[in-house]
């Protein structure tokens, strides 16, 4: 599974002028399953993002986690996290999951992100979306787990 953390003072999603989620401080959580992926990749993706130490401790340095801070998650779904531009200007998305597949284990994180952190929101899996964030930092991190 792939997925973009933007470490973030406030973040939020809407869908035809309709906030569906919105957090202050915390993590977007853009996510994206890819072929062969399951709900394991899935768990260890998610045990990774919750312990990360990407927020400041009271020195300023990068040694606490969203779980530490008391911060929200808010996961959108973005398969073209999967996109293969190696191949010209077109980008290909053969990596990326299928759409049941990557609805079910979107699903999947999502319960599970919300059994393990308090304060969880979302986007809407295949819906067109408009994301807006104050990326705090900037702190942008890729994560790829394989399975």
């Amino acid at each position: 599974m792939l997925a973009l953390l933007q470490r973030v003072k406030e973040a939020r999603v809407e869908i035809a002028g309709d906030v569906v989620g919105a957090i202050q401080t915390g993590l977007l959580v853009l996510v994206c399953a890819e072929r062969g992926d399951t709900e394991a990749t899935g768990d260890k993706l998610l045990a990774k993002i919750l312990k990360l130490r990407i927020f400041a401790d009271e020195a300023g340095k990068m040694n606490r986690s969203v779980q530490d801070v008391g911060g929200g998650l808010l996961i959108v779904s973005q398969f073209t996290l999967a996109a293969d531009t190696t191949g010209g200007n077109r980008p290909s998305f053969t990596n990326a999951a299928s759409p049941e597949d990557g609805r079910r284990l979107y699903d999947y994180f999502v319960a599970q992100a919300r059994a393990s952190h308090p304060v969880v929101q979302t986007g809407q899996f295949a819906a067109d979306m408009q994301v807006s964030l104050v990326n705090d930092g900037p702190v942008t991190i890729p994560m790829r787990i394989a399975t």
